[in-house]
């Protein structure tokens, strides 16, 4: 078994629901299911236009868990390239691939451990990659990138994206079963011109 690894301390949150601002029922709505979702420990799938605070929601959830103290770990779906994208959720073992350290490097799932991953646009995600996220998910443990030892992790998943997972699912865009997994608790996030205050 790999020793697990401390993340960098500057993965934590900097916003709360403190900083979440509005007024209008629908988005008091969010904010209270939001508070269920920080306490439930369970995933949560935060839909919404670019620029409504999927983000900074995210962060206040996090920030009002159980396991606040532990990290926040980002992964932006949609500004990894893929054929990197792997190597940056799972990390990779010395000399995997040309290039590779020497020593290696933990991916962000592993440095997650403890915490929260915050899987941003994930409907950019490809779906080789939605197939290992789901037995992720599924197993509590990553394999590096040529890897043999499994290592166990435990975070909870926020997704976010703008798109239409349901949509998507029905095209074959996304698999169903994964949107399954991340949809356990969903909070829709107003657009800026419904809250206009």
């Amino acid at each position: 078994m790999i020793k697990q690894v401390s993340p960098p301390q500057s993965w934590s949150t900097r916003y709360t629901f403190a900083d979440i601002c509005g007024i209008s029922p629908s988005i008091v709505a969010a904010m209270t299911l939001a508070h269920k979702a920080a306490q439930a420990e369970c995933s949560t799938l935060i839909l919404g236009e670019s620029g409504t605070g999927k983000g900074l929601f995210a962060q206040a959830i996090h920030a009002a868990s159980p396991h606040h103290a532990g990290p926040f770990v980002p992964i932006d779906c949609a500004a990894i390239p893929r054929e990197l994208l792997e190597a940056e959720l799972f990390g990779y073992a010395p000399g995997a691939f040309s290039g590779a350290t020497t020593a290696g490097k933990p991916g962000k799932f592993e440095l997650a451990h403890g915490g929260t991953v915050f899987l941003d646009e994930i409907g950019e995600m490809s779906l080789e990659m939605q197939a290992k996220l789901l037995r992720v998910l599924q197993e509590h443990q990553v394999v590096r990138v040529g890897g043999i030892a499994p290592i166990t992790v435990d975070f909870t998943v926020i997704a976010a994206t703008h798109q239409a997972l349901e949509t998507m699912a029905s095209q074959g865009e996304f698999r169903r079963d994964l949107l399954y997994r991340l949809d356990v608790i969903r909070i829709a996030i107003p657009s800026l011109r419904e809250r206009p205050e």
